[in-house]
């Protein structure tokens, strides 16, 4: 079992992705709102942005933030996931694509996996 994080960082894509994410097998998907330090930094560096925003402020404009889908998959899924995923975003080695990784899970606790359940 693994656990596969992506970073997106088309917003617009997102209902795309998940579609194509359920169609390989995966049963379910948390999705984030998140924004990273380069966006942070460039949005308070702009000459319309207040002298002295907070973080709240900052991160509540939509065109800084990504989203980041967090799921469980056992581990013959992770490569059909990716596939699927770099067909609607295109190569997650380009720029500003997103970033895709994934870790190993030992045990899960109070997540429905099916019937092969950890």
């Amino acid at each position: 079992m693994e656990a596969v994080v992506f970073i997106l960082n088309d917003v617009e894509l997102l209902q795309e992705v998940l579609r194509a994410w359920e169609a390989v097998g995966v049963r379910g998907v948390t999705v984030l709102r998140s924004s990273g330090l380069g966006r942070i930094k460039n949005a308070m560096c702009r000459d319309d942005a207040p002298l002295f925003p907070t973080l709240g402020e900052v991160l509540e404009q939509e065109e800084l933030t990504h989203r980041t889908l967090i799921s469980l998959v056992d581990g013959d899924t992770v490569d059909r996931l990716v596939e699927a995923t770099e067909q609607i975003t295109g190569s997650l080695r380009r720029p500003n694509v997103g970033v895709l990784f994934t870790l190993p899970v030992n045990r899960v606790i109070g997540a429905y996996l099916g019937s092969d359940d950890y």
